[in-house]
């Protein structure tokens, strides 16, 4: 017997996010913000009230002497357009005097024997290794070479997160006596990934290149396991005893790249593919929520996806598979026989994206990451050798220090380190009950290791961006709702946090391998009764108002591209409209709305060519709950929706956002 169900469309934040497995007491990010602001209400608060958010775009009168004034704000605005509205359609709309053009959407066959797109969901598991995959996520442009021709000529790669089944075949997933067919599961799995592809523009527009660098990353590629975890017991397999090596990378969400030109893809909510039926799980699938049931049931048909003990040992079963996953994957771009290294150096987490500090010849190098997941952490790595022009390669990312961050009230913060041989670790560790053996394990159990040493938990850290005139770094704290309604003051008066705020921090003396920085807000998202402006004059206006910020992205001007992901009834009723792209100028301390995007999609995904003439971003999950808002972009008509990639112009040529 068969059966056919239909399956809702699963937004990949709105169901995952929310997993709170995190029950250490660490204090909370919201008690900590609170603390400080009743301090600045105190004697000091009027010494540092105007700096707080001051015209510098930063709280430059708790800033120490190094870092006031560097380097000096713009003179005048950046931002030479006209805010547009908030917006219901099922459309991208942009200021007047700009245009976007859609390319390298859903199903667009990039390499092989370019199957063309089956607008019915048709095309077989093979098509889809073929063609660009589901619901586009992170982003980078590499341009070819340098000068001029690199802002016309270049590989772009992206993120391809998660599936809709409703979409991807032609009558959603479908289950045949409790077993999900082979043939769809290897679709679903090819529709993952990351997709490489060269790009030219022509003639005034955007176009693929039927090169040799073109290639699909999926679900089932293979991959190398590097660091110190490669080779542990942990991540021993019945496909790779020896630790080596695993299939595949899942959930890519937001990105980062390397100086040396390498792209960085992390993988966020990964345990939801997995199970584990066991009657005591181990703390590293506990922790990070991998439960008795999975998202799409692969594991009815691939046995990797079943990580209960059914084996002698782990080379007998796949107990471990999920302790290969959780990482930040390196891609080469321009070699496509390379295959992608997992660097576990950088820590196990749901990655949201990882961006690396302004690289300085003879100094480590700083890579900045956020676990997107209520009430988690952000972390820091330091590379352990001095970047070297020219030289330095991939294996920087596999010696190294992790931090994660402690936020202090003072306005102040530190980063704890998570390493084996530390003594404080280790003492902080014992005070908790908690043992690690190895490095390799602290860092398979990230999580744990930065619950024992007192992280400040975060409202869902996701992106973080650096600014490349000050070296600044700034994290969205999309939302929480599991924030205490007792944990709010003026500045701060909500909880839960429904809307989501961005914080900053400058290294202490500018260095990447400070252990202490100071920190501000630089703004809370919102309608304009619940918000305000990065110079604390106000709330945010028709203009600027937003909610839930997610991705960031600092231009080569220094100027902020905000994007929003809401959801629910924040999406499809709040005073927001469809989910929208701001830029924000932290010099003048200008933000304005740039771009809203079709029904039910989130905007994600953004990068530029090095001349700031072409702005990329990727729409995700058009018509997201087609219940409440059908969508039928980019085809029109009566078309199943698809995600796909924007080209953002000035009709007149000159650079975006200025």
């Amino acid at each position: 017997m068969t059966e056919n169900d239909r399956t809702p469309a699963l937004h990949v934040d709105e169901a995952f996010a929310d997993e709170h497995s995190n029950t250490s007491g660490n204090p909370h990010f919201s008690e900590v913000f609170q603390a400080r602001r009743n301090l600045l209400k105190g004697g000091v608060g009027m010494a540092v009230a105007v700096g707080l958010f001051g015209k510098a775009g930063f709280a430059e009168a708790m800033l120490p002497e190094w870092a006031q004034g560097n380097p000096a704000a713009p003179t005048g605005p950046l931002l030479g357009f006209n805010a547009i509205p908030v917006s219901r359609a099922d459309a991208i709309t942009v200021p007047a005097g700009y245009r976007a053009d859609v390319i390298l959407p859903w199903g667009q066959p990039i390499l092989g024997s370019y199957p063309g797109y089956a607008g019915d969901g048709s095309n077989t598991a093979a098509e889809q290794a073929q063609q660009i995959g589901q619901n586009h996520d992170g982003m980078h442009y590499f341009p070819m070479s340098r000068g001029q021709a690199g802002s016309a000529h270049g590989v772009l790669v992206f993120n391809q997160e998660y599936i809709d089944a409703n979409t991807l075949h032609p009558n959603g997933a479908t289950t045949v006596g409790g077993v999900r067919p082979s043939e769809e599961v290897a679709k679903e799995i090819n529709a993952h990934g990351v997709s490489v592809v060269e790009i030219r523009k022509q003639g005034g527009t955007w176009q693929v290149v039927p090169g040799r660098y073109n290639r699909r990353i999926t679900g089932a590629t293979p991959m190398e396991i590097g660091g110190p975890v490669r080779g542990h017991a942990l991540v021993r397999t019945a496909y790779s005893p020896n630790g080596t090596r695993t299939r595949g990378t899942l959930n890519n969400c937001a990105n980062g790249h390397t100086p040396w030109g390498t792209y960085l893809t992390c993988e966020e909510n990964w345990a939801n593919y997995f199970v584990n039926r066991d009657a005591v799980p181990p703390r590293e699938h506990k922790r990070y929520g991998v439960k008795t049931s999975s998202n799409y049931a692969w594991e009815t048909a691939e046995p990797r996806f079943n990580a209960s003990t059914v084996g002698a040992g782990s080379a007998q079963d796949y107990r471990n598979e999920p302790n290969t996953y959780g990482w930040v994957v390196e891609i080469d771009p321009f070699d496509p026989n390379s295959t992608p290294v997992k660097r576990t150096a950088l820590g196990r987490f749901a990655h949201e994206n990882v961006a690396h500090s302004k690289p300085r010849a003879g100094q480590p190098l700083a890579f900045y990451m956020g676990d997107d997941t209520a009430n988690e952490y952000i972390y820091k790595f330091v590379t352990r050798d001095a970047y070297t022009p020219g030289r330095s390669d991939g294996s920087m990312l596999d010696h190294g220090t992790l931090y994660v961050a402690r936020f202090k009230a003072d306005g102040s913060g530190e980063w704890l380190p998570l390493v084996f041989d530390d003594a404080g670790f280790q003492a902080a560790a014992f005070a908790k009950g908690v043992a690690f053996e190895s490095q390799a394990d602290v860092l398979v159990n990230t999580r744990l290791a930065a619950d024992v040493v007192g992280a400040t938990k975060m409202d869902r850290p996701e992106w973080g961006a650096v600014d490349p005139r000050s070296g600044w770094i700034y994290f969205t704290l999309t939302n929480n709702s599991s924030r205490a309604a007792g944990a709010v003051d003026a500045a701060n008066p909500r909880g839960p946090n429904a809307y989501g705020h961005i914080v900053r921090f400058a290294e202490y003396g500018g260095r990447n391998d400070a252990i202490r920085f100071d920190w501000d807000l630089f703004l809370l998202a919102g309608p304009t009764t619940d918000s305000n402006k990065p110079d604390n004059s106000g709330p945010l206006d028709a203009d600027s108002i937003h909610a839930s910020p997610d991705g960031l992205h600092f231009d080569e001007r220094g100027l902020l591209w905000i994007q929003t992901d809401m959801s629910g009834n924040q999406l499809y009723a709040g005073p927001f409209g469809n989910n929208a792209m701001l830029v924000a100028n932290p010099g003048t301390n200008e933000v304005k709305r740039f771009l809203t995007g079709p029904v039910g999609c989130e905007i994600t995904g953004v990068t530029s060519t090095p001349d700031g003439r072409t702005l990329f971003i990727n729409i995700q999950h058009p018509g997201d709950e087609p219940s409440r808002g059908a969508s039928h972009w980019p085809d029109g008509g009566s078309a199943r929706p698809r995600a796909a990639t924007v080209v953002i112009t000035r009709e007149d040529g000159g650079i975006v956002g200025t």
